[in-house]
């Protein structure tokens, strides 16, 4: 399991002192220990690899947030701090899909649906993100979306 395998790698990073890597990974671990938590379970539990994955995608678009918000302050130091931890993070996530596979799944769902208009646009995108499910970033999935109605 890949949350497992996680706590395994930190303790690897530990005894090599891979300091940035350790850093990452015990973000994650922590991160997995309150999604634990709030799912009931006790702190040390482990999550399924869907859950874990879902848990190190959020973590991953804060990242991205952070790095925004860092350059647009004029703080690039932070950003590349932030920057390299995305870099751990995304060793973890599944790959994404481009925006040709992304673009070819949305054309199919929104024929077998039958959606004519942007009045449905917001079901289109529910259907997609639950299938992509992880594999394709939200806001690529809903400008591609919105595009295809123009």
């Amino acid at each position: 399991m890949l949350h497992e395998q996680i706590k395994k790698e930190a303790q690897v990073a530990l005894k090599t002192k891979n300091a940035s890597l350790l850093k990452a990974l015990r973000n994650i671990i922590a991160a997995l220990s309150n999604e634990a938590t709030a799912k009931g379970k006790t702190p040390s539990g482990i999550l399924t690899d869907e859950e874990t994955v879902a848990v190190i995608t959020r973590l991953a678009k804060q990242r991205k947030e952070s790095i925004e918000q860092f350059e647009k302050g004029g703080r690039p130091e932070l950003a590349a701090e932030e920057r390299e931890e995305l870099e751990h993070l995304q060793k973890y996530l599944p790959e994404m899909m481009s925006e040709d596979e992304v673009r070819k799944i949305i054309f199919s769902k929104k024929e077998a649906l039958g959606i004519p208009d942007k009045s449905k646009m917001g079901t289109l995108i529910g259907v997609v993100m639950k299938e992509l499910k992880g594999k394709a970033d939200g806001a690529m999935v809903k400008k591609i979306v919105e595009k295809s109605f123009e």
